[in-house]
């Protein structure tokens, strides 16, 4: 579990992700105190390329490597969405997925598509918005999916996570 405290890396630009706390929905991202926030109240210092945000959004599954803390790194097969220049995963095994419980207790993550490796910070991101926003992604993006249905159960939508690079 990510701790109270937690500093992320900071990026040239300035603070990324100022602190992370834990509260009962899970790590949340806090920026910097009057860091500029986008449109959604995420801080807006960092996000994917263009050209990264269009590769995630027309790739119909990417592999996320992840790891847990003192873990050998391994990957395995998620669906990604983008939403208005942010780009989210969640667990089809809800909170007891194993990606899932490793992206939150280690949040540095990497993307594998198309033989890029896309690193990235994962930030809990089920705020109602945000949960909102991916589900109507994910609706868009694989409505033709049988699959769907799993990705919008009541016990998925907790896990919601935004991306940012790393």
């Amino acid at each position: 579990m990510i701790g109270a405290a937690y500093r992320m890396r900071r990026s040239a630009a300035g603070p990324r992700c100022g602190r992370i706390s834990v509260d009962a929905g899970g790590p949340l991202c806090r920026s910097a105190p009057g860091a500029p926030r986008g449109p959604f109240g995420y801080p807006q210092a960092v996000s994917f390329s263009a050209d990264d945000l269009a590769l995630l959004d027309r790739s119909e599954e990417v592999r996320i490597e992840i790891r847990a803390p003192g873990g050998s790194p391994h990957s395995t097969i998620i669906w990604v969405v983008v939403d208005a220049g942010d780009a989210f995963v969640r667990s089809v095994g809800g909170k007891r997925g194993r990606c899932y419980r490793e992206a939150v207790a280690n949040p540095a993550v990497a993307l594998l598509v198309d033989g890029r490796r896309l690193t990235a910070t994962a930030i809990h991101a089920s705020d109602p918005d945000s949960v909102e926003r991916v589900s109507d992604a994910l609706r868009r993006k694989y409505g033709a999916d049988p699959a769907l249905a799993t990705m919008l159960r009541e016990r998925t939508l907790a896990t919601t996570l935004r991306l940012e690079p790393a």
